[in-house]
């Protein structure tokens, strides 16, 4: 559709209209006019919003969806409309369904489902054969046919070697491998953060070693091998050191955070709610800590939603055998304006594409219109009514908000909250 989209605060820094209010003017998906009241002389329809912003289109570098196989839990239709919704253009879809996304053909399906969406959605293969974590997956096959990453979603590869080789491999194409990290031995039967809180309410503990040891491991393959590597949803303070470390010495890694570790900790555990039941666990107040300083000062390179639906089967039952998950979609830019400035935000939550070597859609003239719209002022609590997804297991529930999404313009599509 074509659209003016009117006085709109523009935030991208790399736009020479950042920081200003103006009309933006899209003809055919292209930003085609930028400026103060522009005519309408051709019919545009138009949109105008109280505390309206502009950024680049957000994208969120980890999403479950469920399809196919897990459909009562989330759609990919529904999904990537919660996504545009919630101001996302662009998701990466983890390959936690059923069957594991291993393979073209799997590659294939979810991108045909997702073919007429506003938000566009990137495929990761899974690492190893139906994420099992004894043979590598078809990757190449998979890379020619869209996938974007290749990792086992919530599964820390325990065979170094098998890294070692997917690390070395994936160099021929340029792949990126994403590791997710925390040793199963040490984690054991662990359920929540080991410490204070889990230790008063009874619940086996997780200790931040567990996760840490792995990230260890995986920075040294890396330092061997060479290649691309991505650390997902780090949750500790020694996490952070260790990558800041790794960067320091030069070696090519990234790596995120979810926004529930930056918002939440294992306090909350204290009603024994599964909403909060995450991997890996909350943690403490000081691991938060450290988290957002990793976030300012750029060694957590983005932030993700880490959205991952969950039926009420697998959540309304006792805490140990409740399934790990939250929904974060609706709820991530609210919560995160609560503890972070606006500009940090929108730079974590577009860095994905940098990451996996998208061209940045900068908001200038003759671009695309990659655009995530927002507003920033608004203080509200985060209840059910919020909720679009099918699963509700919302870890934000009663959670005060500030600043909302309002929708995004992408593929030529208009789609509002």
């Amino acid at each position: 559709m074509n659209l003016i989209i009117r006085k709109a605060k523009i935030v991208d820094p790399q736009s020479p209209f950042h920081d200003q209010i103006v009309d933006v003017k899209i003809t055919q998906g292209i930003i085609e006019e930028i400026g103060a009241s522009i005519l309408n002389i051709d019919t545009h329809q138009e949109f105008q919003h109280e505390g309206l912003h502009l950024s680049q289109g957000w994208f969120d570098m980890s999403v479950s969806l469920g399809e196919p196989g897990f459909e009562d839990r989330e759609t990919i239709t529904n999904g990537l409309n919660v996504a545009a919704k919630s101001g996302f253009t662009g998701i990466a879809l983890q390959p936690n369904s059923n069957p594991i996304i291993d393979n073209q053909s799997q590659v294939h399906f979810v991108k045909q489902k997702a073919a007429n969406s506003a938000t566009e959605l990137f495929p990761i293969g899974a690492l190893t054969k139906n994420s099992e974590g004894k043979d590598l997956a078809e990757l190449y096959d998979m890379k020619n046919a869209g996938a974007v990453a290749f990792g086992d979603y919530g599964k820390n590869l325990a065979n170094a070697n098998l890294l070692k080789i997917g690390l070395q491999y994936t160099q021929d194409f340029d792949g990126l491998v994403m590791a997710y990290c925390q040793d199963d031995n040490i984690k054991g039967n662990g359920v929540a953060n080991e410490g204070i809180v889990s230790t008063r309410l009874g619940l086996k503990g997780i200790p931040n070693l567990a996760e840490e040891l792995m990230v260890a491991r995986n920075l040294f393959l890396l330092e061997y091998t060479g290649g691309k590597l991505h650390i997902p949803t780090i949750s500790t303070a020694k996490s952070v050191a260790l990558i800041k470390e790794a960067k320091a010495k030069g070696l090519n890694v990234t790596c995120s955070v979810a926004v529930h570790h930056l918002v939440l900790t294992d306090e909350k555990l204290d009603g024994f709610d599964t909403r909060y039941k995450v991997s890996p666990p909350l943690r403490t107040e000081a691991d938060r800590k450290a988290l957002i300083a990793g976030v300012l000062d750029n060694t957590i390179d983005c932030i993700t939603s880490d959205h991952n639906p969950m039926d009420i089967e697998h959540k309304k039952m006792e805490f140990d055998l409740a399934k790990n998950g939250t929904i974060g979609l609706e709820s991530a830019f609210g919560a995160l304006l609560t503890v972070l400035p606006l500009e940090k935000i929108i730079k974590k939550l577009t860095f994905g594409k940098s990451i996996l070597n998208f061209e940045s859609q900068i908001i200038k003239k003759e671009n695309k219109a990659n655009l995530s719209l927002f507003q920033t002022d608004s203080d509200w609590t985060f209840t059910k009514e919020h909720i679009l997804s099918k699963s509700k297991n919302s870890a934000f529930l009663g959670q005060v908000m500030k600043g909302k999404a309002i929708g995004i313009y992408n593929q030529g599509k208009l789609v509002l909250a």
